[in-house]
């Protein structure tokens, strides 16, 4: 299943939070952990209609709102910790440790002005599953 992910969520009721590294590291704990809650509650529609997991696979694919360079690393992490913790805490994921997320993947993929966001894909960890993963695997060398 897709889940789409805003790249901005509320700190305060009137102060945004940037969802990437060089931000985490720079905020207070309290802050942090009002950005996390709030995070949730913005996914939570999403990951409530979204099936339950034993194993997955996430790629998180970030589609910026402009063409400024970015650490494809600083953005994607975040969201892969928001994300995670999301889905164990609503139910949907036992844990969140390497046995049950043996893969993540961290993509670019464009510019869309309209509708900035990462987009998340939560792939069953089953052998449909990681043969879908090939396959995108397979189509994105054959792009290069």
């Amino acid at each position: 299943m897709i889940y789409n992910s805003p790249l901005k969520v509320l700190a305060t009721k009137l102060k945004g939070w940037i969802l990437n590294l060089n931000q985490y590291r720079n905020t207070h704990f309290r802050t942090l952990n009002t950005v996390k809650i709030n995070y949730k509650l913005w996914m939570e529609k999403q990951i409530k209609s979204g099936p339950k997991y034993n194993k997955i696979a996430c790629i998180y694919t970030v589609y910026p709102k402009d063409r400024r360079s970015f650490d494809l690393g600083n953005v994607c992490c975040i969201h892969q910790k928001f994300f995670e913790d999301a889905l164990v805490g609503l139910g949907k994921l036992p844990d969140d440790n390497y046995n049950k997320i043996p893969l993540v993947m961290y993509m670019f993929g464009g510019i869309d002005k309209d509708n900035p966001r990462v987009s998340i894909d939560a792939i069953d960890y089953s052998k449909e599953g990681l043969d879908k993963i090939i396959n995108m695997l397979y189509n994105i060398r054959e792009s290069l």
